[in-house]
């Protein structure tokens, strides 16, 4: 494949399409151009569920870059989509990065995206958009942690642009939108109403889930949660939503970790079982 760069920076894309044969599902197809990857598919809980890390061989991206990730689920397909590594997101001198992730799942199938967080280094310029199409029945538990400037270097987020998009979508409607805008040094960053300081924001989202199993699910994620951060369970228009807020990526995945064994079983008839990556 074509690797080379150009001044606009790094265009990188993958295609991943998962089929479902003889209780087993597979990788049919896997397609990149420029530093995109995939690593083998594991099948850690046997054949049904397949396992893939999505790879960004040069470990940043800075202004100019593009990565756009597409997969497609066929019908009875089972994935469940991660990072090896936290993605890292330079300082840019004024070209504006992009990160898009489009996918989709059919009718029966069942995707679990649980990417490891994104640290948006100060000075950054980045707009992201993750969209999950469902069709039919489909069903889905999917993460995102941003994490802004760089705690635990002494970094926070005085200078930059974040534009983020997380949508989840079934037969066309929209089941939840959120989009968010953040520069460097904005009043959104410390205001009681907006960030209040903290620099880890994330979403959980879950489809299927029983509206009488939601208060369990809050008592649990709340009672691990500590007095510095804040971590909320509600349930929208038939989506199970969980928000986090605090000074840790690392806690946000915790917290996100304990969510999803807890809804595993309720959505996908599934005993938890974590990726490896996320040990490492």
């Amino acid at each position: 494949m074509n690797t080379a760069t150009t001044a606009k920076g790094w265009q990188a894309s993958l295609t991943l399409a998962f089929q479902h044969r003889a209780a087993r599902t597979f990788l049919e197809h896997c397609a990149h151009q420029g530093p995109l990857q995939v690593q083998r598919p594991f099948y850690p809980e046997g054949d049904a569920v397949c396992h893939v890390a999505l790879l960004h061989p040069p470990g940043g991206v800075v202004g100019g870059d593009e990565l756009h990730i597409q997969a497609q689920l066929a019908p009875g397909a089972q994935a469940l989509l991660t990072t090896p590594a936290a993605g890292k997101f330079y300082r840019s001198a004024g070209p504006v990065a992009r990160q898009i992730q489009q996918l989709s799942v059919d009718a029966g199938a069942t995707l679990e995206w649980l990417p490891q967080e994104s640290i948006i280094y100060a000075g950054a310029r980045l707009d992201t958009l993750t969209r999950i199409e469902l069709h039919g029945d489909a069903r889905c538990i999917a993460w995102e942690i941003v994490c802004l400037g760089r705690p635990a270097a002494g970094e926070t987020f005085t200078s930059g642009q974040y534009r983020q998009g997380f949508e989840l979508w079934r037969e066309g409607e929209p089941l939840y939108l959120e989009h968010g805008r953040y520069a460097g040094g904005d009043a959104v960053l410390t205001a009681p109403w907006g960030l209040q300081s903290q620099p880890v924001t994330a979403t959980l989202l879950a489809t299927g889930v029983p509206a009488d199993r939601v208060t369990e699910l809050r008592t649990a994620v709340t009672g691990a949660t500590a007095a510095t951060e804040q971590c909320t369970v509600t349930r929208l228009d038939g989506v199970l939503l969980c928000r986090y807020l605090g000074p840790s990526a690392n806690r946000a995945r915790q917290l996100f970790t304990l969510a999803w064994s807890l809804l595993r079983p309720v959505v996908l008839n599934r005993p938890p079982c974590p990726s490896r990556f996320w040990m490492t």
